[in-house]
């Protein structure tokens, strides 16, 4: 069993010495840090690295739940990665120690997973209620308009090929064939 430790700040200006300090003293053999957001490919990086590093066993020390990433649901995963390998998660707040057997850290462990998924809702729901409010409903904008769609219908009535329809109204004949069939 080892302890590794995993620091990081969010933008370059702030300083990682505390950090790494304390999990010095909590006995981390190895440090993986970054000065990045939680948000950053750089951030991903990091993380991949020590999941990769860690093994059956190893414990995984943060100073902070926070450290691990920007959101609950981001840092839920990577503690669910974490133990599919047999790695115990630990911080050094005492919020949460994923070896404990204290009905109130398996609580805590649980709880997370539960405000990672309200998160999520609240997220999915702030994007609908966007959606409606703006009329976009998200998706790609139709090729042609309702009035090109009758024309092209007219037109392929009259017998106007395919491939001179999509050329004339720079869409693809897959896109004439649609409005055939539809």
């Amino acid at each position: 069993m080892a302890f590794i430790g995993y620091a990081r700040v969010s933008t370059h200006d702030q300083d990682l010495s505390a950090q790494l300090e304390a999990l010095s003293a909590a006995g981390c053999t190895k440090i993986f840090n970054g000065k990045q957001s939680g948000k950053s490919d750089e951030n991903q990086r990091h993380l991949n690295e020590l999941i990769n590093y860690v093994r059956d066993g190893d414990v995984v020390i943060l100073t902070k739940l926070d450290r691990m990433g920007r959101s609950l649901n981001a840092i839920l995963t990577t503690i669910q990665t974490l133990q599919s390998k047999g790695v115990h998660v630990k911080t050094l707040d005492g919020q949460v120690d994923t070896n404990s057997e204290s009905p109130m850290q398996k609580a805590m462990t649980q709880l997370l997973g539960v405000f990672a998924e309200l998160e999520h809702s609240v997220i999915v729901d702030r994007l609908q209620t966007g959606r409606e409010r703006t009329g976009r409903k998200g998706g790609r904008s139709k090729a042609l308009s309702e009035p090109q769609i009758q024309e092209v219908k007219q037109k392929l009535a009259e017998g106007l090929s395919k491939s001179e329809l999509a050329r004339q109204y720079g869409v693809s004949r897959q896109t004439i064939i649609r409005v055939e069939k539809a």
